[in-house]
């Protein structure tokens, strides 16, 4: 409970009228009944602005899970039950691990009206959290007196991969707009051995394509059109080694293949494709089996919720060992991991070679535009010298494990942290309308 500047304002009249009562004692009786009546006019203001429970209605509306990496939007809804106008202001207590957007709201709301307080929050890390209390100030009707509450709307919200990035990809896709995401249309027809449909024949069709008995049935040479198999199997193999703790603009490159994880096997058993999912560092961690339909989505989802990086070099060969043993068919299996040089490196290089002969490997790792701009840097002391020598001596180290795994045959995508998702998920559709896979 505080006075507001305007019932400040009227007290400091009653100052001069006080210090004037040294040379005529009967201003300063007038000074102190004035504090009086002000005194009286405040705690009936105080007590006609009411209770929060009782004029207002409060709620705070958001998602169950939050996205990892992304503008969570969050609403508090303020409705004024009473007759008079109400002027508030409101602070919400998100995380404090969370970006916020805003944190206090100003408004008038009229009576029998709602405001609603919208701001997002941006969480880096993927976990159990806490929102806090809803603090709410209002002013009473004279706007004398302002009354404060600690509303408690304590409550846990779950971070998970990022689902906001699903649920746009499903709305482009619906309107027929996945371009706007950076998706390209790789779809051809011609390709592949599942048939599509049938249209007449042009000059450029090949002779092979002709369906003789759609031509005999319609009197006109008629083509069969292919697109590419369904139900193929892809399989991602997630390093949690140490090296996928170092964070790129402050989240950990682990959460960056974590979204784009999840996006591709939105995608994948989408289009018909079996998804499977492995984690690894120095032993193998968590495996899921390829499996189609959405259901398959929704069990990544919650191995991905859990999966946490480990302060351990990654053990290729153990993993990949396995992955052969578990896995026969031919397979896209995506290895998510970091190009950090040394024994690992050359056991990558040495391993992958096996899978290749069997399956189609894609090694995607994340480049660090930190190390890029030391390369690029002109160096003003000792230390940017070494900076420098450093970031450059990593890019060529880099540069040599990559050349190896194309010499292997090994397909290799290195793309920025923010590029992840979009990159994958177009090489995924490319090499699919290949029918490579």
């Amino acid at each position: 409970m505080q006075p507001t500047p305007r019932g400040l304002i009227l007290l400091l009249f009653a100052t001069p009228l006080l210090a004037a009562g040294t040379w005529l004692p009967i201003l300063q009786w007038v000074g102190l009944a004035l504090i009086i009546i002000l005194l009286i006019a405040f705690y009936f203001d105080w007590q006609q602005a009411g209770d929060a429970n009782g004029r207002f209605q409060i709620q705070r509306i958001h998602d169950d899970k939050l996205s990892l990496g992304a503008e969570n939007p969050i609403q508090v809804e303020i409705y004024n039950r009473s007759s008079r106008t109400a002027n508030i202001s409101v602070r919400d207590e998100p995380p404090d691990e969370f970006k916020i957007s805003q944190r206090v709201f100003h408004a008038q709301i009229s009576p029998r009206q709602s405001f609603s307080a919208n701001y997002t929050v941006y969480p880096l890390r993927r976990g159990d959290y806490t929102f806090g209390k809803i603090n709410l100030r209002w002013q009473g009707p004279a706007g004398l007196m302002i009354r404060q509450a600690k509303l408690d709307f304590e409550g846990p919200v779950k971070v998970y991969p990022n689902l906001i990035d699903v649920k746009r990809y499903d709305l482009y896709l619906k309107k027929n707009r996945l371009q706007e995401l950076g998706l390209r249309n790789t779809r051809q027809f011609g390709e592949g051995s599942e048939f599509e449909r049938l249209r007449e024949y042009t000059p450029d069709d090949e002779y092979r394509r002709i369906d003789w008995k759609a031509t005999a049935r319609r009197h006109r040479p008629i083509t069969v059109e292919y697109q590419t198999e369904r139900s193929q199997n892809v399989i991602t193999l997630l390093d949690i080694g140490r090296m996928m703790q170092s964070p790129v603009d402050e989240i950990a490159k682990l959460d960056y293949v974590v979204n784009a994880v999840l996006l591709l096997g939105y995608v994948a058993t989408g289009k018909g494709d079996k998804f499977g999912l492995m984690t690894f560092a120095d032993n193998v961690g968590q495996y899921l089996n390829p499996k189609q339909g959405r259901g398959q989505f929704y069990k990544m989802l919650e191995l991905l919720y859990s999966i946490e990086a480990q302060p351990v070099e990654p053990n290729y060969q153990q993993a990949l060992s396995y992955l052969m043993a578990k896995q026969r068919k031919r397979s896209l299996v995506i290895i998510f991991t970091d190009l950090s040089g040394g024994v690992s490196m050359q056991s990558l290089v040495a391993n992958i070679s096996l899978l290749a002969k069997r399956s189609l490997p894609l090694v995607v790792t994340i480049s660090d535009p930190e190390i890029v701009a030391a390369s690029e840097q002109l160096p003003e002391d000792s230390l940017g010298a070494y900076q420098k020598t450093a970031a450059s001596q990593l890019l060529d180290e880099r540069k040599i494990i990559l050349d190896n795994l194309r010499q292997q045959g090994v397909l290799t995508l290195d793309v920025p942290a923010n590029q992840l998702s979009i990159a994958v998920i177009n090489r995924y559709l490319s090499l699919k309308a290949k029918t490579l896979l």
